[in-house]
């Protein structure tokens, strides 16, 4: 009976210390599993005597782990996920999804459209944890702390699982009032000749922009006296007539339906930023995993078509 205890116990200390190695601080894993800081100190202190080594160097700022605090965190990560797949098996028929899903999408698309599909999703899974955090740029999926990404462009890396959510091409578009003011471009060597918005984002090529016609490859080197690191801004900067844009379709296309933006250079096409839904490679893949994909599949098509 006493070994069963311990196994437990074991299992959910590699548990807590996987947060409090993902958390960055113990305030933030206090705060996120609803206890006092005390609490989790204690705690992170008993897990290290028992052990007999000190896996975390704490300072007011940080948490930094020591070598032996990096092996215990490596060797966690697979037994905590061979156990997640092992219950994820097991409860494959029950019709209640259950456990924790953590998800990252970029700030502009996240806000607008997956913070409220997310909602919708657990509103109908309350016995879900489910936890929305939004960055500038895809994350590493080594990373513990999230589970699904939401990225757009297909991931390079072929032992990622990525699932199509959304056809999203690029237009490239400007305000009446700028066409009016500066002409409107006929083919991709034109481009050289108005004002770009940049968008410097991934440390992309973003000061050349990519088109091709009936198989034929077009690149043009293009350049403003505007750019920004964050779409809203540059899309409202287009919005006020300062220069052309190329953004994804979701962002552009309530302006061009509503006439605030034209679309140019449409026999042309951009390359594409379709948006994938990316996990890492399991045996077993949770059912609220597929099931939260199955819903954003479904909610983008019908808010985006």
């Amino acid at each position: 009976m006493k070994q069963g205890k311990e196994s437990i116990t074991s299992t959910d200390d590699l548990a807590f210390f996987q947060r409090v190695a993902s958390g960055g601080s113990l305030t933030a894993v206090a705060r996120e599993l609803g206890l006092s800081l005390a609490a989790v100190s204690k705690r992170l202190t008993v897990l290290e005597q028992r052990l007999g080594v000190q896996l975390v160097r704490r300072t007011t700022r940080r948490l930094d782990l020591t070598p032996e605090g990096q092996l215990y965190l490596e060797g966690a990560r697979p037994i905590l996920r061979q156990l997640e797949e092992l219950e994820s098996a097991v409860a494959q028929r029950q019709p209640i999804l259950r456990g924790r899903l953590q998800i990252n999408a970029s700030f502009g698309f996240g806000r607008r459209h997956i913070a409220p599909l997310l909602s919708a999703f657990a509103a109908a899974h309350p016995h879900l944890e489910l936890s929305l955090q939004l960055s500038a740029q895809p994350v590493s999926l080594q990373d513990a702390s999230v589970d699904i990404d939401l990225r757009f462009g297909e991931p390079p890396d072929s032992r990622l699982v990525a699932h199509r959510l959304l056809d999203n091409p690029r237009v490239l578009c400007a305000s009446p009032a700028y066409l009016e003011r500066a002409g409107t471009p006929t083919d991709v060597a034109q481009l050289a000749q108005h004002n770009c918005i940049v968008l410097r984002q991934y440390e992309s090529d973003y000061a050349v922009w990519r088109f091709s016609q009936d198989g034929k490859e077009f690149s043009q080197k293009v350049s403003g006296t505007l750019s920004s690191n964050d779409g809203e801004v540059a899309m409202r900067l287009a919005l006020d007539g300062h220069g052309l844009i190329l953004r994804s379709r979701w962002d552009v296309q309530k302006h061009v339906q509503s006439g605030e933006l034209i679309a140019l250079l449409t026999d042309y096409e951009a390359p594409r930023a379709d948006l994938y839904a990316v996990y890492q490679h399991r045996r077993h893949v949770p059912p609220r995993f597929l099931a939260f994909i199955r819903h954003l599949a479904a909610g983008l098509s019908e808010r985006l078509g």
